[in-house]
């Protein structure tokens, strides 16, 4: 839900030093908020401190909120913690190889281009082959049922009769 970002109220906190806040505002400028921030039911903040001081500084009036109700002041203060501690950044191994993965995704190399032009070729070449096939088989089946009766055999002739005196030398005579 969409919270009025001057409504939200912020109780003593463990973090005390914010940061740089300058690459999370780039971040929420350039994707939007990833992650609601967590208030109580009195708009009070459970986590989210920096985001919500990010969006502030950006001049947003609101922020995407979670409201979590029934928490005790010890229960609040967990999850302020957890949330801070337990998540593990990027080693820097792998953030190289996030930032070369999105950077050929956003700016394909020639021999990546040159091979999706060859693969949409094949593809509509193979298509044209698979058209001609049914037009020939389509074509031939026409020509059978439409077969002309000149091309039917001829009826077989009747044997001729002997001629007169050529039994004669049959017989040996």
């Amino acid at each position: 839900m969409q919270v009025p970002i001057e409504s939200v109220t912020v109780p003593e906190r463990v973090r005390k030093d914010l940061g740089d806040l300058q690459p999370l505002m780039d971040s929420l400028k350039r994707v939007g908020q990833l992650h609601p921030i967590r208030l109580t039911p009195t708009y009070e903040l459970i986590s989210g401190h920096r985001r919500l001081t990010a969006a502030g500084n950006l001049g947003w009036k609101t922020i995407d909120a979670e409201i979590v109700a029934g928490l005790d002041e010890t229960r609040r203060l967990e999850m302020e913690l957890e949330e801070n501690i337990y998540r593990k950044d990027f080693t820097p191994d792998e953030v190289l190889e996030g930032w070369k993965r999105l950077d050929a995704l956003k700016h394909p190399t020639v021999s990546r281009r040159i091979r999706k032009a060859i693969g949409r070729f094949f593809g509509r070449l193979a298509f044209w082959k698979r058209r001609a096939r049914k037009a020939e088989a389509e074509l031939a089946e026409a020509k059978k049922d439409e077969a002309p009766a000149a091309e039917l055999p001829a009826p077989a002739a009747p044997e001729a009769e002997p001629a007169p005196g050529d039994a004669d030398e049959s017989l040996g005579v």
